[in-house]
Order: structure tokens, then C-alpha cells, then sequence
């Protein structure tokens, strides 16, 4: 399975004419390739140059005048002058580089995708899966036929809800790693994507309690948390780990609470078993529909992990839940 987007750096010198007896050549030989002037101006101190495949694949590569490098970017194959060359994701590479090839694939996946042009930072994001070479087409689905996950509800309140959320900047440091949890497989995993999705419904609800998250907290046993849980002013960090059940309609579990016990049981008899206690279980229940989820906040069934927090958040922002026992986050739920 290919990765999320991320650049080629050579620390050789290029011109025009490797570029096209060595890039060119080689990606027309293949698949059948046409290079052709950026749609955007390309960074100071580089010349650039925009290849389109015949297969509808893209690639960008921008060279140092000074032959100060190059860098390369596309969800196509990779020419062969370039596969010893080491990775660097958009942070890393030069800024001018990076918010150039940017603006060139967010201007392309508008042009592909135009129901997510009102998004621009829910597309700029997700833009290293929403432009990968196995899953630019599965991603884009997942978001426009499936709502992001949300059952029962309008695909544009789904996308407006985690444009504003992700506009707060909180996990903009760890674009790259949240991005690509989303997977980029050429087959849609909706059981993989909502639950990447519950990771970011998670961080939402501790964003609006006030506390900034870091994601991917490395353990002692040699694993990671989902999340570090820290409030501004306050000493105390709490380790996060978050479940989302599958809805009861696509599951073999009868109720409701089955589902929820079974999802918690697979995180304790793993992760959490292993980590020793300490951590807070967030279990994600926003796949649930209406009536699930109502039966299920009537009941309010334990789980196998305390302390933990059951809730369910709609794109309208309203969330519910319960807990169960000493939670030391303050959720309000």
C-alpha cells in the first residue's frame, strides 16, 4: 500500500534538459506522460515543471537554478533517477517549495473534487491522502458518499463540522501522522476510516474541554497511546486511548451495549492490558444511530476500562455521553 504524499529530495543538479531526458523520458516510456508549465509560479531560486500522465496520475518537480537540488512530488511512479533519494513530508521540505506544490494539488483536487472546494482546510489537511497515488479515490469517497462517517446526517454539515475544527490549528504540527490514519488503500475500509475518524472526533472533544492533545504518546511497553491530554496552566497530563464501535447493523453484536463491550474488550485484552493502567479509554460512538445510541444512554452498560467516557458527537457540535469511573478529564458529560 502506497503512503501519504510526501517529497523526493536529489541533492543533484538538474536542468532542463535531465528533466526531460531523465524524468520525462522515463514516466512516457512507461504510462505516457506529457510535461507541461506549472499552474502556479514556481518558488524563487527554482525552475519547476507539472507532468500529467495519461493514466490521470500528476507530479511536480521543482529544481534549484543554482543546482542546489530538487525536489519531487506525485501519486504516480516514481522515475528511476529519483529512487535512491531519501523523503521529506510538506514541513519538512523548504516552505516556498512546499506551499507552492500545495497550491498546485489543492487547485487540482478542486478541479476533481469541487464539493470540496468550501473546505479549504479540511482539503488542505487530508491533501497528502486526498492526493495519494492508492488512495486518492477511497478518501474522497469515504468523505463524500459516507459523511465522513457520520450515519444519518448531510455530507456537507459532516465536512463543515471538521473544517471549522480542524481551522483551530491543534493538530496542524501532526498533519502528516493524522492525515495518513486515514489509510490509503485503493479499497475503502469504512471499519478503518471511521475509526480514524474517532481519533479526530476525540481530539474535539478534549479541544472544546480545553486541553491541548499530542498524538502518539510512546509507552514503556514499547507501544503508543493515542493521545497525551494536557490543560494550559495545569501540571497534570493524561494518556488518552480511543475505541469507536462499529453501529449494531454492522456487526454481529445484538445490542447496542454488546457492541461497546466487545470494542472495549479488544482495547483492554490488548493495548491497555499491556500498558498497565493509567490511560483513559475514550470510546467513539458517533457511528451509532439515533436509536442505538438512545438505548444506549438510557442504559449507560459499563465497560472493561475504567476510568473511560462514552460519547457520541454530531456535526452540529451537540454531544452526549456518560462515564464511568474517576475520570480524571474534566468533558463535561
Amino acid at each position: 500500500m502506497a503512503q501519504p504524499l510526501r517529497f523526493r529530495c536529489s541533492t543533484e543538479t538538474w536542468n532542463a534538459g535531465r528533466v526531460r531526458d531523465e524524468l520525462l523520458a522515463d514516466l512516457d516510456a512507461n504510462i505516457g506522460a506529457t510535461a507541461t508549465s506549472p499552474w502556479y509560479r514556481a518558488p524563487s531560486g527554482y525552475a519547476a515543471r507539472r507532468f500529467e500522465m495519461d493514466n490521470g496520475d500528476v507530479a511536480l518537480f521543482a529544481y534549484a537554478e543554482n543546482g542546489g537540488g530538487a525536489y519531487w512530488l506525485g501519486n504516480t511512479e516514481t522515475p528511476s533517477a529519483l529512487w535512491r533519494t531519501e523523503k521529506e513530508g510538506f514541513g519538512e521540505a523548504p516552505h516556498d517549495v512546499s506551499r507552492w506544490a500545495q497550491r498546485e494539488l489543492l487547485a487540482g483536487l478542486h478541479d476533481e473534487a469541487p464539493w470540496l472546494e468550501p473546505y479549504t482546510y479540511l482539503s488542505w489537511f487530508f491533501l497528502p491522502v486526498f492526493c495519494s497515488k492508492d488512495g486518492r479515490e477511497t478518501s474522497r469517497t469515504f468523505f463524500r458518499e459516507h459523511a465522513a462517517g457520520f450515519p444519518d446526517a448531510n455530507r456537507d454539515d459532516a465536512l463543515a463540522f471538521y473544517d471549522d475544527f480542524l481551522k483551530s490549528g491543534i493538530l496542524e504540527e501532526y498533519r502528516h501522522v493524522m492525515a495518513g490514519k486515514l489509510g490509503t488503500s485503493e479499497y475503502l475500509d469504512l471499519t478503518r476510516t471511521a475509526a480514524a475518524m474517532g481519533e479526530f472526533d476525540a481530539a474535539w472533544l478534549l479541544h472544546e474541554a480545553g486541553y491541548d492533545v499530542t498524538p502518539e504518546i510512546e509507552v514503556a511497553t514499547g507501544h503508543s497511546l493515542d493521545f497525551r491530554a494536557e490543560r494550559p496552566g495545569e501540571s497534570a497530563a493524561h494518556l488518552v486511548e480511543v475505541t469507536r464501535p462499529l453501529p449494531v447493523n454492522e456487526r454481529s453484536a445484538g445490542t447496542p451495549a454488546a457492541a461497546i463491550r466487545d470494542t472495549v474488550a479488544t482495547k483492554t485484552d490488548g493495548q491497555l492490558a499491556k500498558h498497565g493502567g493509567g490511560a483513559t479509554l475514550l470510546v467513539d460512538c458517533s457511528s451509532f444511530p439515533d436509536d442505538d445510541w438512545r438505548a444506549l444512554l438510557a442504559e449507560e452498560p459499563d465497560v472493561q476500562h475504567r476510568p473511560a467516557a462514552v460519547f457520541r458527537v454530531r456535526p452540529s457540535g451537540r454531544v452526549e455521553g456518560y462515564t464511568k469511573g474517576a475520570l480524571p478529564l474534566d468533558l463535561g458529560l
